[in-house]
């Protein structure tokens, strides 16, 4: 979500690194303080030696470690759709097809849109659709751990799950406390976003999140995580899904 955020900031606001790098200092002192918000700022400010910036000089191909991948894993096997994780494992796959990215950008056809809105505006667009796919980002991972719990006959404390998470791991944000009070309140809580508070957060940010997948999508930007946060959210939010005539083409 973080590098998709990113490369929004650079290839449709067209920003340059010092001003992506003021953004992120700054979305670190609100709601989306974390410890990925913080380093991505202080990467955004670092120069090399020759006094450029390093970033740029990186090459886009990411590997993995194996955690997303055994979460992916885990997911099918126990049919929860935590399609985020999914998603941000298969951006990883397609960024380690360098040779083949590059002799396909130069046959198939991008588009010619142009970013023409107010930049201060969308910068808010972004802020408060990155908070709300990382709450549906969590929400999904924990609606994994209660099936797991529920198969395995496990009895888990999520709230102090959450906590294990702030006090010392790649993901700590201040918004686990958060959930930490959810599960609290309501320890068989079905769904992080039923919860009251986080309720009251996706519908205040859920318009922003439209804005940035629809922009992204006219830039041909791909943002395969915030794309999935949203059509998970449209999907748990329907009463009524299309998987009937799926079931009657069986």
């Amino acid at each position: 979500l973080i590098c998709e955020a990113y490369h929004i900031m650079k290839d449709v606001l067209g920003m340059q690194q010092e001003d992506m790098a003021q953004v992120f200092d700054e979305w670190n002192k609100g709601e989306l303080d974390s410890f990925l918000i913080e380093i991505t700022r202080d990467i955004l400010k670092f120069k090399d030696a020759d006094g450029k910036y390093l970033l740029p000089k990186i090459r886009d191909a990411a590997g993995q470690k194996g955690t997303g991948k055994w979460t992916g894993i885990s997911a099918l096997e126990y049919g929860v759709p935590v399609t985020l994780i999914g998603e941000a494992v298969f951006a990883r796959c397609l960024s380690a097809l360098k040779e083949e990215r590059v002799k396909a950008s130069k046959v198939l056809p991008s588009c010619t849109y142009n970013f023409i809105g107010d930049q201060k505006e969308f910068l808010e667009h972004l802020r408060k659709a990155l908070y709300a796919s990382k709450v549906i980002s969590y929400a999904q991972g924990f609606m994994l751990l209660r099936e797991a719990a529920k198969v395995n006959k496990w009895n888990l404390n999520y709230g102090s799950i959450a906590l294990m998470w702030r006090g010392g791991c790649i993901i700590r944000s201040v918004f686990l406390g958060n959930i930490k009070e959810a599960f609290t309140k309501n320890p068989h809580l079905s769904n992080l976003l039923l919860d009251p508070y986080f309720t009251a957060t996706i519908s205040k940010a859920q318009q922003s999140l439209r804005q940035v997948v629809a922009q992204a999508a006219l830039a041909g930007i791909a943002i395969p995580a915030f794309s999935a946060a949203l059509a998970f959210y449209d999907g748990y939010r329907s009463a009524v899904l299309p998987a009937n005539l799926l079931q009657a083409q069986r």
